[in-house]
């Protein structure tokens, strides 16, 4: 050590401390007369600063990893004129991007990957993790469902890691580095990605087996993918010289933005962004891969929050006595109408349709999985079985038919004044008798009507004959024959009345248990005993048909105590 009143000047003489310190580091250790360890220290802080200096603006980060080749044409000076003309979009779209950027560049340099593919989620959703496209495709990588599949995102009803940050990312990086391997160019790989791998190898096969170049701009491709790769080439221009396209790029601090907390209970979404201090809005973006309004530890075993944040959940998450979930899953014993299943579970049907969206005439399937509000008796989290795999069916809600079959009248009828009679569309009632929906019945043509069976009448018009068929005609007419065989000789009047009390323990209803009982009773009484109509009982293909026609004769008054 030198000592400190010696002259300016004096070599300060070797020992072990300057071992290894670099010419640079032992001259200035020489001119200051300071201890090498000092000075080796000094030069590693001002080594230090630098390099987060040059590395403290992201752009400039990304900036110096670019490394594909640049593409040049009327495509990019379009995507060019197209960003520069819409400057409050791209700032709305950095502004989203702020949030993943560090990242995603720092998963691209981990991987030795060009960072023009940082810059990708801006062509792919203008960084909007909650994109979905015409096609399905989700997330801000915009995976397709039987893609995202492949690179293990999960899509249940609980959550689609399509749109989750990390895990999209990863397999998006994934997908580009097996493209890269399996194409061997950048450009083509990107148009892999967007058009398909196989859609790329035959357009490269066609073009080699014509021998014309297989380079992306030489290739016949559609003209979204023709584009691909020039948005891209735009997007990296206008990061690497915004002033020169007339653009500004807001100011990007190299450093997260995020991170990763763990949970080990349910708890609510909004729950979860009040304890953080966030709002829903700010707490969606960073955690978009949520279906419901429950977060669920067996499923999501963490969340994304700004690192401020993050503190305060952690420390709230402990102090708080309220409960963290309100919701719970539920799984449907059998197939029910959502009206009874929300009494079971105790929630208005309107709830249970608009959190599990269930569209009006739909039918919950068994074994499907709905989000109910948590009980006294089901504190207990989610099981990671259901977090997983829960699902949830839904089938329309068919309402039994009968077939009614009629003559159109004497002067014929049009199509659609036939379905307005009915109350069915005239597409439908042209398809059961193959016809036209504007065309016309001819005179005493046949015409066929499908109608609901509780709403069917056994009359369907003026100057008709009518087939009917309800399914309470066996029973009604079982009823009236025990009623027979019970009574003896009675009027048709007595033997209905006994038939309608019959026939409604049965579950007859309606009009059809009104015109099958007094047909009934027709034929148990005997003919000519009904004011308006005879009966004959007929039976065809295993179903019990009766014949209803107008007669002149049955005219007169019944006889003493008839119908």
């Amino acid at each position: 050590m030198v000592p400190a009143d010696a002259p300016t000047g004096v070599a300060a003489p070797a020992d072990a401390s300057n071992a290894g310190l670099p010419p640079q580091a032992l001259r200035a250790a020489q001119a200051l007369q300071a201890p090498a360890a000092a000075v080796e220290t000094a030069v590693q802080v001002r080594v230090e600063s630098a390099l987060v200096a040059s590395r403290g603006d992201l752009w400039q980060r990304i900036r110096n990893g670019f490394g594909l080749p640049d593409l040049d044409g009327d495509r990019v000076r379009t995507w060019e004129r197209y960003y520069a003309g819409k400057p409050e979009y791209v700032q709305r779209m950095t502004a989203r991007g702020s949030r993943y950027l560090f990242h995603i560049v720092e998963e691209v340099e981990k991987r030795g990957m060009p960072l023009e593919l940082a810059l990708l989620p801006f062509a792919e959703s203008a960084f909007n993790p909650q994109a979905m496209s015409s096609a399905k495709a989700s997330g801000m990588w915009q995976f397709m469902p039987a893609t995202g599949k492949d690179f293990s995102l999960r899509q249940n009803l609980f959550r689609d890691d399509r749109r989750d940050v990390l895990a999209s990312t990863r397999a998006a990086l994934d997908y580009l580095q097996r493209l890269h391997k399996l194409m061997g160019d950048w450009h083509l790989a990107l148009a892999a990605y967007n058009w398909g791998q196989g859609n790329v190898q035959r357009a490269i096969s066609i073009n080699r087996s014509q021998g014309k170049s297989t380079s992306f701009e030489s290739l016949q491709m559609p003209d979204e993918t023709k584009n691909y790769v020039p948005k891209l080439q735009a997007l990296k221009n206008f990061v690497m010289s915004p002033d020169a396209l007339g653009m500004q790029l807001p100011a990007l601090e190299n450093h997260p933005y995020f991170r990763s907390v763990s949970i080990d209970r349910d708890i609510d979404v909004a729950k979860a962004a009040a304890l953080a201090g966030l709002s829903l809005e700010d707490f969606q973006a960073l955690n978009p891969q949520m279906n419901k309004p429950l977060i669920l530890a067996a499923g999501t075993p963490q969340v994304l929050l700004p690192y401020d944040n993050a503190n305060r959940f952690v420390q709230e998450i402990q102090l708080t006595r309220e409960p963290l979930a309100t919701w719970t899953a539920w799984v449907a014993p059998s197939t029910l109408k959502p009206a009874d299943a929300a009494r079971q579970v105790g929630m208005t049907e309107a709830l249970l349709r608009e959190v599990n969206r269930i569209p009006e005439r739909m039918l919950v399937k068994a074994g499907s999985t709905l989000l109910v509000p948590r009980g006294v008796k089901t504190q207990s989290d989610v099981a990671s079985h259901l977090a997983d795999n829960a699902t949830m069916t839904l089938t329309p809600e068919v309402r039994p038919m009968r077939r009614v079959s009629f003559k159109a009248g004497r002067q014929g009828e049009s199509v659609a004044s036939v379905a307005a009679r009915h109350g069915v569309s005239p597409s439908a009632l042209a398809g059961w008798n193959r016809t036209q929906a504007g065309g016309h019945f001819k005179a005493g043509q046949q015409v066929v009507v499908m109608l609901p069976v509780l709403a069917a009448r056994a009359s369907p018009g003026r100057g008709a004959t009518a087939a009917t068929t309800p399914p309470a005609a066996q029973g009604v007419m079982l009823a009236a024959r025990q009623t027979g065989k019970q009574t003896g000789k009675q009027t048709g009047k007595q033997a209905a009345k006994q038939a309608t009390k019959q026939a409604a323990k049965q579950g007859a209803g309606g009009a059809d248990r009104k015109v099958m009982v007094r047909l009934a009773a027709d034929k148990v009484a005997g003919p000519g005993k009904s004011k308006n109509a005879v009966a004959a009982a007929t039976r065809r293909d295993g179903t019990a048909k009766v014949r209803v026609r107008s007669t002149a004769a049955n005219k007169s008054r019944d006889a003493p105590g008839g119908a």
